[in-house]
């Protein structure tokens, strides 16, 4: 599935990964250059205010 990042980019959800360390959910994820991120899952689903108002940090794009 793809998501638009709230600043314009275009990432693609790879998988949903399990940090080892406290075993909290991660969202790996591509951008459209190819570079691989990771973000907490509750981070990557996060609204944030933009001019007061709140948006999804991704958007799925349909």
């Amino acid at each position: 599935m793809h998501y638009r990042h709230y600043k314009g980019g275009l990432y693609e959800l790879v998988c949903m990964a399990t940090l080892e360390s406290d075993l909290s959910e991660m969202v790996v994820y591509r951008g459209a250059d190819g570079s691989i991120w990771t973000r907490p899952k509750d981070v990557f689903f996060q609204l944030v205010d933009v001019d007061g108002q709140l948006v999804p940090r991704f958007a799925p794009v349909c």
